[in-house]
């Protein structure tokens, strides 16, 4: 039973673990190219992913609530009503992504000067922020048939779709920055048009895969299976919104200690990131294998998934914090030659090798109730890990007591080791197995 529980969980996580590497790929190669521009760009491209990172959460959300009451239908064994859901939830993703767009394009710079940047810094995450809305359609479309495709039990399509989008991003990428090969020379927007021209491609082969599987079924508006998506996502969302106002507040107290400050931190978030993209793979795969479990009502199946998925990303990304934690300058050096970068990115990088634990655990928990359909206690969660302990502790330690730097990012331990408690209780409570989205 274990051995297949566990081939279960691998067979999902393997392919999203590639996926997620190649997602942050687009991240950590837009900073690499761009560190040879100077640390405004870095601290520019940085801030203007956290800026569009804050329109993110409703997609995701969305995306997620089609992942959840897909995986439900599957496990119920009613598969035309999950083809429906995705079809539903495309239609409600492109809508959202018009108004998005126009909003991201308008006000990209002034969010940025708002978070305290720099006018050099924020004139050039606005042009930034300005490319990626343009193209945000696509990436919307990306987001929710991703998020479809896995609640079906489908991790590997997805993958290729990142493969293909990655390999174009960073085709593009270098000659659009630095005007290479008859291109002009863009800059950081190049670096944002790079993401846009990929997601174009990206949509495309996702739509004509989905379509020929059968996973998406056209038909008129159903408001019960969006309902149920709503229901789903609509707690998602606001906890990704929670979670994302909530680092814009943490970039603002980091930003209190200069450009070169918020380069170091923006580097060091870019390498923990392939410790995070494991967590995040484990989450999903949690959240796909427990869905369906819950949607057939085992129960202790979905108990049992859950703590092997657990069990594998501790036993991950408890490496990678160690790894982060005794050759912080040999990561750091790949960014960046900057010094003070460097010096100050090693304090950060072992705080996130200590948290490393916490947040595997704090992950996989999100992911397995957030399979069972139990997303308002997640929401409930992060609001008190991101706005009772890491803002105000963040604020009062730089602007209230003008602490040095460490202390402010010594606060994302305690959030996580909160946050890790509170699920645990929630989890072993068993409460969660009446959020059950399909009866």
């Amino acid at each position: 039973m274990k051995n297949q529980i566990r081939k279960e969980i691998l067979s999902l996580a393997l392919p999203l673990m590639v996926s997620n590497l190649l997602d942050q790929a687009v991240v950590i190669v837009d900073i690499f190219l761009v560190g040879g521009i100077g640390a405004s760009a870095i601290a520019a491209v940085g801030l203007g992913q956290l800026l569009y990172s804050a329109v993110i959460p409703l997609i995701f959300g969305l995306s997620m609530g089609t992942l959840v009451v897909v995986s439900q239908l599957r496990g119920a064994r009613r598969m035309e009503e999950a083809a429906r859901t995705g079809y539903q939830s495309l239609l409600v993703g492109l809508l959202l992504a018009l108004i998005i767009s126009f909003l991201g394009g308008a006000f990209g710079q002034r969010a940025a000067l708002l978070l305290g940047a720099e006018e050099e810094v924020a004139r050039l995450a606005g042009q930034y922020v300005r490319f990626l809305s343009f193209f945000f359609p696509f990436n919307v479309t990306v987001t929710i048939l991703v998020g479809m495709m896995q609640g079906w039990g489908d991790t590997r399509t997805p993958m290729r779709a990142v493969l293909l989008t990655n390999f174009l991003h960073i085709l593009f990428a270098y000659p659009l920055i630095y005007g290479k090969l008859g291109f002009p020379r863009l800059g950081v927007s190049g670096a944002a048009l790079a993401i846009g021209l990929s997601a174009v491609i990206g949509a495309i082969f996702l739509i004509a895969v989905a379509f020929r599987a059968g996973r998406i079924v056209r038909g008129p508006f159903d408001f019960e299976l969006t309902k149920r998506v709503v229901r789903v996502g609509g707690p998602v969302f606001g906890d990704r919104a929670l979670q994302q106002l909530g680092q814009m507040g943490y970039a603002k107290a980091i930003l209190v200690y200069g450009t070169v400050a918020y380069a170091a931190h923006q580097v060091g978030v870019a390498i923990e990131a392939f410790s995070y993209l494991h967590g995040g793979a484990f989450s999903i795969a949690a959240a796909t294998a427990v869905g369906a479990s819950v949607g057939a009502g085992k129960f202790k199946a979905a108990k049992l998934k859950n703590w092997e998925a657990n069990r594998l990303a501790v036993l991950i990304m408890g490496c990678m914090g160690l790894i982060f934690f005794f050759f912080p300058y040999l990561l750091l050096r790949i960014f960046t030659q900057d010094t003070e970068v460097i010096r100050l990115g090693t304090f950060f990088l072992k705080i996130v090798a200590v948290m490393q634990v916490p947040l595997a655990i704090t992950m996989v928990l999100e992911g397995s109730l957030k399979g069972a359909g139990d997303t308002r206690f997640i929401l409930f969660v992060t609001a008190v890990g991101m706005w009772i302990v890491r803002v105000p502790l963040s604020f009062l330690f730089s602007f209230g007591l003008g602490l040095p730097l460490i202390f402010v990012w010594s606060i994302m331990v305690i959030d996580w080791v909160t946050r890790m408690t509170i699920l645990l209780l929630r989890y072993r409570s068993e409460r969660w197995q009446a959020a059950r989205v399909i009866r």
